[in-house]
């Protein structure tokens, strides 16, 4: 007992330390747990429950952030599409007024169809024989309309100058556009009335 105690508090000499070193190398518990321990190359019942909890956890924190920001990319491309569409019948019924598109009897200056946004209609102030006016290059499909069979001037619900913003109708021209889809944004307000 000297000896070992010798060598732990560091006086004595070398040839103390390796014996201690070789009592202790020999001590049955010491050796017990090293052989244990090498020898358990497996994984236990408990800790792959656990493992799979863990990992269970973590899926369930990351599936709602994921759906949470696809429909916040979907609500941006709506407010996009809406603001493009309203801008292009904002534009058509200024060259309205400014008499660049021909006046129809009984007409207010809104576009008739969507699609005439695109196809455009005939500047009659210009010098060029035969020149259009243009707002659209194409028709955005309503990112919040469940049915993609149908083409996109169908996607949304057309307003007409004629009907109140509380109950939208189609009529003779089209003055505003909306998302026909019964969800509810991420703000709380129905997409209907964007």
């Amino acid at each position: 007992m000297r000896n070992q105690w010798s060598v732990v508090s560091g006086r004595g000499s070398g040839s103390r330390r390796s014996e201690v070193h070789k009592f202790r190398g020999s001590d049955t518990t010491s050796s017990a747990l090293t052989s244990h321990v090498s020898s358990n190359k497996g994984v236990t019942l408990i800790e792959l429950i656990i493992t799979m909890a863990i990992l269970g956890i973590l899926a369930s924190i990351v599936m709602p952030l994921t759906t949470v920001t696809a429909k916040r990319a979907r609500e941006f491309e709506l407010r996009r599409d809406l603001r493009m569409i309203r801008t292009a019948i904002d534009e058509y019924k200024k060259a309205y007024d400014e008499g660049r598109i021909r006046p129809t009897l009984g007409g207010n200056g809104y576009p008739k169809s969507l699609s005439l946004l695109v196809e455009g209609v005939d500047d009659i102030k210009s010098p060029k024989s035969g020149a259009k006016i243009r707002f659209l290059r194409s028709i955005p499909r309503d990112p919040m309309n469940p049915d993609k069979t149908i083409d996109p001037e169908n996607s949304w619900g057309l307003r007409s100058y004629d009907s109140d913003a509380d109950s939208p109708r189609e009529g003779d021209d089209v003055y505003d556009v909306y998302s026909i889809s019964e969800e509810t944004g991420l703000d709380g307000t129905p997409y209907k009335e964007w």
